[in-house]
């Protein structure tokens, strides 16, 4: 039955244009050889004997016979009226698609017949997508995690999917239906009919960097595919995602082991591989994975209500640097600085203001505006949340109800100022000219900027706006000097600009030294 089941895939996998998405997943491994360097005794006419003390390490054997029932590959068919489907997530080498092969090489024949053979498009000769609406089929990996038939994937496996097909290591075919999917984490859950079924848990202890991890999926519809290797990092920030907070792991994976388990040597899953970094879409041994925490509790809402709901405070943030730090005195440059609070957000009417500084929520340290994204993103919508905030030179505390977070909400407004006609350019203290903004929005419009002054250093360009100095407003050049005046009377050498370019506002912290 294998074959038949390989064959299939074969042309899922063709027909998907690299549906196949994020790499991840799975190559073959080579175990770590530990003890003694075999001496061997060599002797003339005589066989080789090894010593008995060159014996490898144990392998992971037992644990991938172990777990290998509950790992299952994901058969998709779909329909996207939209767009092809050999897309970049993320950007930069976030690549989800086959490989780039050279045309001299033995496997571009192969992909050539579903495709480009570059991971192009899915045309008769490999050309453009036939037109609109196209249907096509894809492969991923999951794995079960309920006895009843609940399997974790992720979302861009399942998406846009008319039929799912889940498929054991045994061959057993089931179908599945969606119970639920999470764009923002990439996770989606699927059910099949069943009891008493071959499951896994998660891990309950946070990983460490180090650790072996044993990756099992479907790459290029070769399912139960084993690699091992070690978790490289924690914390990964991939793509500008504030709910990922990604563990790196070296274990290889490829196309087609999106939504696959990494298992720690226990057998317990510490994330589900969903990206590779990759600069062609092939393996470089750089692979991300979902941590099982998120994992388990994304899944758990999925599960219980077919979608996630997630905290939202308000508020627009950036990280705090170490200028920023010195600018408002704060001893560590850690946290995130609140550039504007909206008004009828929950963070607004509960004190809130632009400027504050937020470095803990609960108690929990906070690091920069990633960190408060995910730890909001992860309380409960209605629920309250004391914030620890650093305002004028000492720290208070607010308390927050949490509102909902929507996908219309969780966007930031992006409004183009009207370009102000030039009046009477004055110079700075600081390397900059400056101009009243005369659209009537207040602040100071910048005409120059000195090449060698701190505040081209610090990205201060022609076009920006200055809206505040030191956390108050200035809508003259005499009122942003008098505000620099009064940061150095207090005895600092930075002052904290709050700049805006093209309607989207940030600070800075600007030294006021040569």
């Amino acid at each position: 039955m294998r074959p038949t089941i390989l064959s299939r895939t074969r042309r899922w996998l063709g027909a998907s244009t690299l549906a196949l998405m994020v790499g991840i997943g799975g190559v073959s491994t080579a175990y770590v050889l530990t003890g003694q360097v075999a001496n061997a005794q060599v002797q003339p006419a005589a066989q080789i004997v090894v010593p008995p003390t060159a014996v490898p390490q144990a392998g992971f054997a037992d644990l991938v016979e172990a777990v290998k029932p509950a790992v299952v590959s994901i058969l998709v068919e779909a329909q996207d009226s939209s767009a092809p489907r050999n897309v970049q997530r993320g950007g930069g080498q976030f690549q989800f698609q086959f490989p780039d092969l050279p045309p001299d090489h033995p496997f571009h024949d192969f992909f050539n017949q579903f495709g480009n053979g570059q991971g192009g498009g899915n045309g008769p000769q490999g050309g453009a997508p036939e037109q609109e609406p196209r249907r096509y089929m894809a492969a991923g990996s999951g794995f079960v995690i309920s006895g009843d038939g609940y399997i974790v994937t992720n979302n861009h496996v399942v998406a846009d999917a008319t039929k799912v097909t889940v498929v054991f290591d045994d061959g057993t075919e089931k179908e599945a239906k969606i119970v639920g999917t999470d764009e923002r984490t990439d996770l989606a859950v699927v059910k099949i009919e069943g009891t008493d079924l071959p499951f896994v848990k998660f891990d309950e202890a946070p990983p460490r960097v180090g650790d072996w991890v044993v990756a099992i999926g479907n790459p290029f519809g070769l399912g139960g595919t084993v690699t091992a290797g070690v978790i490289s990092a924690s914390g990964r920030n991939i793509g500008g995602s504030n709910y990922g907070d990604f563990l790196q792991i070296d274990a290889a994976v490829n196309s087609g082991n999106s939504g696959g388990p990494a298992f720690n040597s226990k057998g317990e899953v510490v994330g589900v591989n969903t990206a590779i970094y990759s600069p062609n879409g092939g393996n470089v041994g750089i692979a991300f994975a979902i941590p099982a925490a998120t994992v388990k509790a994304i899944a758990g809402q999925l599960i219980e209500s077919g979608s996630v709901t997630r905290g939202y405070l308000g508020v627009s943030i950036q990280d705090v640097t170490r200028d920023i730090a010195d600018g408002v005195g704060l001893a560590n440059a850690k946290g995130a600085i609140v550039r504007d609070a909206a008004p009828d957000g929950p963070a607004g009417p509960a004190g809130v203001k632009s400027g504050d500084i937020i470095t803990a929520v609960d108690g929990t340290p906070i690091d920069d505006a990633l960190g408060l994204s995910r730890t909001i993103a992860n309380k409960a919508p209605d629920s309250t949340v004391e914030l620890t905030i650093w305002r004028d030179g000492k720290e208070t505390k607010l308390s927050v109800k949490l509102g909902k977070l929507n996908e219309e909400v969780a966007q930031n407004e992006q409004n183009t100022p009207t370009p102000p006609a030039p009046v009477a350019p004055t110079p700075s203290s600081v390397g900059i000219t400056l101009v009243p903004n005369s659209d009537g929005s207040g602040g100071l419009l910048i005409q120059d900027v000195d090449a060698d002054s701190q505040a081209a250093s610090k990205g201060l360009a022609v076009g920006d706006s200055i809206l505040e100095v030191d956390n108050k407003p200035v809508s003259s050049v005499q009122e942003f000097e008098s505000a620099l005046d009064a940061v150095k009377a207090r005895g600092l050498n930075t002052a904290l600009v709050k700049a805006s370019r093209d309607g989207e506002a940030r600070f800075i912290g600007l030294p006021l030294g040569n």
